[in-house]
């Protein structure tokens, strides 16, 4: 699938990353319509990729997404944080996990055009980390990064997701507000060799800490982006 430069930044500007403070905006035909990529690039020399997507409630201004797209491009990760076909539709539900997965694919697919090459981490919060987890093989990603995994509904811990997150069939991070009631990380199960769980202290499911906690929102994102970003560095040499 072709892919549509929304902004009047070039593919050789945004690989190059000449101009940091202007991020390259794609629009990406999928089989259940298009979907929205804004990259921000790694300047210099590129380690590798990180394509995440958002959650049922929310776009890519969720505020770990943010963090990230700020903290990763200096470790020479590319971000790519994808707006889903229904957010770009400007409907307020998101479709069947079918249907997700059915967009997702083909919008790896097309970054990896961008990629020349590089290894990528595929990542989302919330719905997005189910996405990444259930698509991650058929995508070839190196690993996967999932914020805010919602191991089963609000109340209702028998309704596990947990075969999702150990399907994924490549090393995954997990970062969890232990705060977060689809799940804390206390009632994850044991991720295997090649899986990682970072507890993110006072945080809720949208990794928000209230005001009387001990530590600050920042000194939280900053929690997330540097596991994030150690984490990656390792998987993408």
């Amino acid at each position: 699938m072709s892919v549509r430069n929304s902004s009047p930044q070039s593919s050789v500007e945004a690989a190059s990353g000449t101009d940091p403070a202007e991020p390259d905006v794609r629009t990406i035909p999928t089989p259940v319509g298009d979907a929205r990529a804004t990259l921000y690039p790694a300047p210099g020399t590129v380690r590798g990729w990180f394509v995440a997507s958002h959650g049922a409630g929310g776009g890519i201004e969720a505020r770990d997404l943010a963090a990230l797209a700020a903290a990763l491009p200096p470790l020479g990760v590319t971000v790519a944080l994808v707006e889903q076909p229904w957010r770009v539709a400007g409907k307020k539900l998101a479709p069947a996990p079918k249907r997700l997965d059915e967009a997702w694919i083909p919008i790896v697919d097309a970054l990896k055009a961008d990629m020349a090459g590089a290894r990528f981490a595929v990542a989302g919060r919330s719905a997005g980390a189910r996405v990444a987890c259930r698509t991650a093989a058929a995508t070839g990603a190196a690993g996967v990064v999932a914020l805010a995994f919602p191991l089963h509904p609000p109340g209702k811990p028998a309704a596990s997701r947990a075969d999702e997150l150990l399907g994924a069939g490549v090393p995954t991070l997990v970062l969890q507000g232990d705060r977060d009631p689809f799940g804390g990380p206390d009632e994850f199960p044991a991720l295997g060799a090649t899986g990682t769980l970072t507890p993110v202290p006072h945080a809720d499911h949208g990794f928000a800490v209230a005001k009387r906690a001990p530590v600050s929102q920042d000194e939280t994102l900053k929690t997330i982006t540097d596991a994030a970003g150690t984490w990656l560095v390792k998987l993408l040499g």
